[in-house]
């Protein structure tokens, strides 16, 4: 699972390809949201916001 910037997601996809060998799901983070889990309030490859749930 990834949570990423705009610049980012690409990275992120080629990477989730690259190790699960299936496309993952897209999500807006805006858009979702779970009860028991809170998006982290920086991309996992930098520090901007993210803004896509890669999973």
């Amino acid at each position: 699972m990834y949570v990423v910037c705009a610049d980012h997601l690409e990275e992120a996809i080629d990477e989730f390809v690259d190790i699960y060998e299936t496309p993952p799901d897209l999500y807006e983070l805006e858009s979702v949201s779970f009860t028991d889990w809170s998006a982290p309030s920086h991309c996992t490859f930098c520090n901007k916001p993210p803004i896509y749930l890669v999973v």
